[in-house]
This record gives structure tokens, C-alpha cells and sequence, in this order.
């Protein structure tokens, strides 16, 4: 099941969610100009649990950041294009209707929070890896857990395929992310950083952003009305 795109207008240019998705391209961009030296700034720039959680120093090549700042700077590197363009389409997606109703500002920080939730998710189960985890998809899987908080019932355009032949739906939002939560759980089972997909970072982001995205809109509401009061 692949999202095309949501029947879900906004009141304001998502300028917030455009960046992000510059930012990360431009990023890939530049991880592709290293060339062979592209690994060494995913270690050096991607979270490894055990330099994160045990304090194990890295070479002194790859120190580049602390492992704390690692947290935010993983979010922004991404393991291959397939990898960049999956988040990038449901950042796109979603991520403008959740910047509307949170404001910019707000936006940024609920994107961050759930991001960084999602990083401890993976890691603490295994805090002895030693395997770099990048990527922009628990942050984003936030968006998409007040997307579902927000927006159940909104219409989302998606891919089905079957054999040779694509099926295009329209189907209300809650049923397409359940799917995908359901999916990244399934999966999440068994599975460790070990490389290959971070399921848990999925889920702690989606759960994330399913408690954190009302906690923000509640919040961001009650500045606005302060500051027009005032």
C-alpha cells in the first residue's frame, strides 16, 4: 500500500515541511559527493547506541559531533535513495497538514521530540550496538501519529498492487496508518539494529506523535490566544 497523496487542503504554505524535505535531499546530496567517505559520516553523524548509552569512544576520526548532537544529526542522513525518497513522499504527504495545525514554530519542535523518542526507542533495547541508525523516519512517523489523531477520517489516495495491475483507493487516513503501524509492528518483531530497518524507531515515533501532537495543538492554542490577548 503506497500513499499517493490526501484530500486534506491546508489554510497556510507548509514552509516548515518543505524545508525539512530540501534539507534532506541537499544532505543526500552531499553524502553522495564523499563518495567511499560517505560511511565514515554516517558513523561519524549517525547515532550508535553503545557511544550514545555506554559512553564507548568512537576514533577520533569520527568525532565529529558528540554522541548527544548525533540524535538530530542522524535525522537528516538517510542510507540510499530508496531509503531518502519513502520518507521524503510521506514527510510530503502528511507532514504539511500537521505543520497547519500546529504552527511553524511548534511544528518544528513536535517533528524533533518525536525524532529524538524514536532514536531512544530503537537504542535502548540494545544499547551495546555499535551500528550506525540514520534516517529521517521516526521523526516522521510522529506525523504520522497525529496525523491519525487529527485527520482519521480524511481521504488518502494510495497504490495497491496486485500481479501486474496497480488498484488506485481512496481510503480514510486511520485505515492506511493503522496498516502501516500494524506493518512496522509485525516487522518490529525479532528484529534488532543489527542494520536494516529500525522498526522500533517507528513505533516509538508514531506512538509519539499520537500523545505528543494534541499536547502541541493544546499548547500552541493557548500561547496564540496569550499573545493576542496581550
Amino acid at each position: 500500500m503506497i500513499p499517493l497523496g490526501d484530500e486534506n487542503p491546508t489554510r497556510s504554505k507548509p514552509v516548515v515541511t518543505i524545508a525539512l524535505l530540501i534539507i534532506c535531499c541537499l544532505i543526500y546530496l552531499w553524502q553522495l559527493s564523499l563518495g567511499q567517505e560517505g560511511q565514515r559520516a554516517i558513523y561519524a553523524l549517525g547515532v550508535i547506541p553503545a557511544s550514545l548509552l555506554e559512553g564507548r569512544a568512537l576514533p577520533v576520526s569520527l568525532q565529529w559531533v558528540s554522541p548527544e548532537m548525533t540524535v538530530i544529526t542522524s535525522m537528516f542522513l538517510h542510507g540510499g535513495f530508496l531509503h531518502l525518497a519513502g520518507n521524503m513522499l510521506y514527510l510530503w504527504i502528511f507532514g504539511d497538514n500537521i505543520e497547519d495545525i500546529l504552527g511553524k514554530v511548534a511544528f518544528v519542535l513536535f517533528y524533533l521530540a518525536c525524532g529524538i523518542i524514536a532514536v531512544f526507542t530503537q537504542a535502548i533495547p540494545e544499547p551495546d550496538s555499535t551500528i550506525p541508525m540514520i534516517g529521517a523516519s521516526g521523526a516522521i512517523s510522529g506525523i504520522l501519529g497525529a496525523y491519525v489523531v487529527f485527520f482519521p477520517k480524511h481521504k488518502v489516495r494510495v497504490a495497491i498492487p496486485f500481479g501486474f495491475f496497480i488498484q488506485i483507493l481512496r481510503l480514510p487516513a486511520y485505515v492506511v496508518l493503522l496498516f502501516w503501524f500494524i506493518f512496522q509492528f509485525i516487522s518490529s518483531i525479532g528484529a534488532g539494529t543489527g542494520g536494516g530497518v529500525a522498526f522500533r524507531a517507528h513505533i516509538g515515533g508514531f506512538i509519539a506523535g499520537l500523545v505528543l501532537g494534541p499536547v502541541v495543538a493544546v499548547l500552541t492554542k493557548r500561547l496564540r490566544k496569550t499573545t493576542e490577548s496581550n
